[in-house]
């Protein structure tokens, strides 16, 4: 008696079942490989990085070298008086008649006043003195007189809008 062979298909299902089951546990291995050895290194490079940061916020603060300022050359004593000095007085603080009532308190101290008149800008936070050039010491005794602390050189004033002044006061906020 012959006995009926089963069909080819039913010989290989149970192969084809095994080797996809066995390959989706070789994929969960192997992500659980790759996650162990990303995670294992991990904690002690953490902690290396935190004692280094630590090392370098803790540290002592490096020592710089003081800053080189520019040799100043010394100003000198005023070649005018105060009598033969013009101060042309400019308004940089937007406050009306400014100008004038600082032109009054620089003629009571014996400054000639050639003029007054408004800044090309109203925003000036503090007064500046401003000198022509050889006049620096002249601009050093007016800043000391008004109490004023910056003093530079003309900045932005054409001479020739000073009406024959070597010193220009431009008032601001303070």
């Amino acid at each position: 008696m012959d006995a009926p062979l089963e069909a080819p298909e039913a010989l290989i299902r149970p192969w084809r079942t095994a080797t996809i089951a066995a390959s989706l546990v070789a994929a969960v291995e192997l992500v659980l490989l790759l996650g162990a050895a990303f995670l294992l290194p991990a904690k002690p490079l953490s902690h290396a990085m935190q004692r280094h940061a630590a090392k370098t916020a803790f540290a002592p603060a490096a020592k710089h070298a003081r800053p080189v300022l520019p040799k100043q050359a010394p100003i000198g004593l005023p070649k005018l008086l105060r009598s033969e000095t013009k101060v042309y007085v400019l308004n940089g603080n937007g406050r009306n008649g400014a100008a004038s009532a600082a032109a009054s308190r620089l003629e009571d101290r014996g400054y000639r006043i050639p003029g007054t008149g408004n800044a090309k800008r109203q925003d000036y936070a503090t007064t500046v003195v401003m000198y022509k050039r050889g006049f620096h010491a002249e601009g050093a005794r007016l800043a000391r007189d008004m109490h004023v602390k910056i003093v530079g050189p003309l900045d932005g004033l054409d001479p020739a809008t000073l009406n024959g002044a070597q010193l220009a006061i431009v008032l601001g906020a303070r």
